[in-house]
């Protein structure tokens, strides 16, 4: 929790009521062409939390850059009290070239807490660990699923941290997906430093969905509201559905290679049995069908038109309560 003394971030001074954009600076192009990350600081008048939210740490997931930018553009991210940083695009370097990782090849995500000497991606991690991140007191993460799979909106939190669930409860997400930290992760890393975060999953890579978007710019809303930091001029909609707690799942996977097609929608509780899909082949010989072998939600869809034996196809929740 802040006071009113200066905040110090990348080496700037930002005083209580003042808003900044400064430039996280790691790396030039090979051209010699300076890249920064901008990061968008608000403060108000008022002491309260340090909230970070981030997106864009793999650069092909742009649906939650379209999140916080959202927040930044519609003034979400000026608060009643405390500070709101927002960095929409971690991996600028991934953002420019339209591809997850950096040039190093290294996936920004698995690179944490990063070194000083070390990899690109890892002199990335390593900056934002040590120039930022002390500064936070909360932080929320936007993700999207990756290769043509398209995830329901979601919070992934650890299992057991009560302020977590409180938290993800009041985001509002349709589901809480409880998930291991995956080591070397952003998330690991800010759990070393005792910073929660929560971690929104949404939509897939290269692609903006407006209903993943206003999920999660209505969460942040609601979450803001929460800590009692949201602009009195913005409305907070209640969810529309309860929010489903998953502690288990699996990915369903194709019996037979051809061209896939999806019959059953993201979000849908399906029983065993249930057909979600059809496999066919592209001469009009072939066509199976992609059954549940479980009963739950349906938490992720393979959006890839073309697929092989043994692909993931859906994933659903095997164990969840509400």
């Amino acid at each position: 929790m802040e006071n009113n003394s200066s905040l110090n971030i990348l080496g700037e001074d930002i005083a209580a009521g003042e808003s900044r954009e400064i430039n996280f600076h790691v790396a030039k192009l090979h051209t010699r062409t300076r890249v920064d990350v901008p990061v968008i600081i608000n403060r108000s008048k008022k002491p309260g939390p340090v909230i970070l939210f981030t997106a864009g740490i793999h650069g092909d997931e742009v649906n939650g850059v379209e999140i916080v930018r959202q927040l930044i553009s519609k003034g979400i991210n000026r608060p009643k009290k405390g500070t709101i940083i927002c960095i929409p695009v971690l991996n600028i370097f991934g953002f420019l070239n339209k591809a997850r990782e950096l040039p190093d090849g290294r996936d920004l995500n698995r690179v944490f807490p990063g070194s000083k000497s070390g990899s690109l991606a890892s002199q990335v991690a390593y900056k934002l660990m040590h120039e930022i991140i002390p500064q936070v007191d909360f932080i929320i993460d936007h993700h999207t699923g990756g290769a043509g799979r398209f995830n329901a909106p979601q919070i992934r939190i650890v299992k057991e941290v009560p302020k977590l669930k409180k938290w993800a409860k009041a985001y509002g997400a349709p589901f809480v997906v409880y998930s291991k930290k995956i080591p070397k992760s952003f998330r690991s890393a800010c759990d070393k430093h005792n910073i929660p975060i929560l971690l929104f999953e949404g939509g897939k890579s290269y692609h903006i969905d407006a209903q993943v978007t206003n999920t999660g710019v209505n969460g942040a809303k609601r979450i803001l509201n929460h800590l009692g930091m949201l602009g009195s001029k913005f409305k907070v909609s209640l969810p529309k559905k309860e929010i489903i707690f998953i502690e288990e799942s699996k990915w369903i996977r194709a019996k037979s290679s051809g061209l896939f097609r999806a019959t059953i929608k993201l979000n849908s509780k399906v029983e065993k049995n249930t057909i979600l899909g059809y496999i066919t082949d592209a001469y009009g010989k072939f066509n199976q069908s992609v059954k549940a072998d479980c009963k739950g939600y349906i938490l992720n869809i393979n959006e890839d038109p073309i697929v092989y034996k043994g692909d993931a196809l859906f994933r659903c929740s095997t164990k969840f309560n509400l």
